[in-house]
């Protein structure tokens, strides 16, 4: 790694989760006030997906961006997840969510958005993710151009643990990891290019959904496991750990099977936004790709949202 990117590293390193939020949130409003093209794609998609004022859409677009700069600077936290750190700044959402996060026999696809501390989610899953499995936790992320940068952002998200791999290439890995009965991570919510899409409703809008983890939770036999992990009142995190779903439970086609479970986690995504709103990354534009006439559309399942 380059001797910039490795002092960068070390400096980062020093990051805590009180300095992240007080820098996060002074270079959140630096961006709020000098990006009006983001600024106003965000109060427009919050206004139109969440069905609230102008006013209201601005302080929730305003927050948002806050908490996404933050979560940018959390990828510096990532070595700091360890069991201590766990003790005293991760709360559990749902009664005993890191056990049965870990108590789960057989291999997860955990399914996740760029919500909350999402950079976070590398170290705690890095932390709990190999507890009683013979597989290395592995966490599945788009690249980035730059090498050097791609090795840094590598290594602070591997740094407890984890394992990740760049989502052109993690196919197979993805699948002797599901055998020794691992866990693989996704973010599910970005937009995604139409030949890995599954065009499905999303927050009142149809957007394209990644299936790829889909196909590799059927093919892997895994449990869909949807994990969040959000900012709390208290300053620290909130892990958040919905039902999950067994796929080789489910019963269809293998077509219906893969619309099943991308439903179950896009539901999953659109649950915890609405909950949270300002902490996902509404300046991305999530709804670009849409579909052509006679692409097929897969109804949501209204009992699940």
């Amino acid at each position: 790694m380059n001797p910039i990117y490795s002092a960068i590293y070390t400096l980062g390193t020093k990051m805590t989760v009180h300095s992240s939020k007080v820098l996060g949130c002074a270079l959140g409003t630096v961006m709020w006030n000098s990006l009006p093209k983001r600024r106003k794609l965000a109060i427009d998609s919050i206004q139109r997906h969440l069905g609230v004022s102008h006013n209201e859409a601005a302080v929730i677009a305003k927050k948002s961006f806050m908490h996404n700069c933050r979560s940018f600077l959390e990828i510096f936290i990532v070595p700091q997840v360890d069991k201590k750190f766990i003790e005293e700044c991760i709360i559990e959402g749902s009664e005993n969510a890191l056990d049965a996060f870990v108590a789960i026999d057989g291999p997860v696809i955990a399914t996740t958005a760029h919500m909350g501390a999402w950079e976070v989610m590398a170290g705690l899953l890095g932390e709990i993710g190999s507890v009683g499995r013979e597989a290395q936790p592995l966490v599945v992320v788009r690249t980035n151009k730059n090498e050097n940068l791609n090795k840094l952002i590598f290594k602070l998200r591997g740094a407890r643990g984890a394992s990740v791999l760049s989502h052109r290439n993690a196919v197979f890995g993805v699948l002797r990891s599901l055998k020794k009965k691992g866990i693989a991570a996704f973010l599910v919510d970005h937009n995604t290019k139409r030949k890995e899409a599954m065009f499905t409703d999303f927050l009142g809008e149809t957007a394209a959904v990644n299936s790829g983890p889909a196909f590799l939770a059927l093919r892997g036999k895994a449990i869909v496991l949807p994990t969040f992990l959000v900012r709390n009142e208290q300053g620290g995190y909130t892990f958040i750990v919905e039902r999950p779903l067994n796929t080789e439970e489910l019963e269809g086609t293998r077509e219906e099977k893969l619309q099943q479970i991308t439903r179950f986690y896009t539901d999953a995504v659109e649950r915890v936004i609405r909950r949270y709103p300002e902490q996902w990354f509404w300046m991305h534009n999530r709804w670009k790709t849409q579909p052509k006439p006679g692409d097929f559309i897969l109804p949501r399942n209204d009992n699940e949202a």
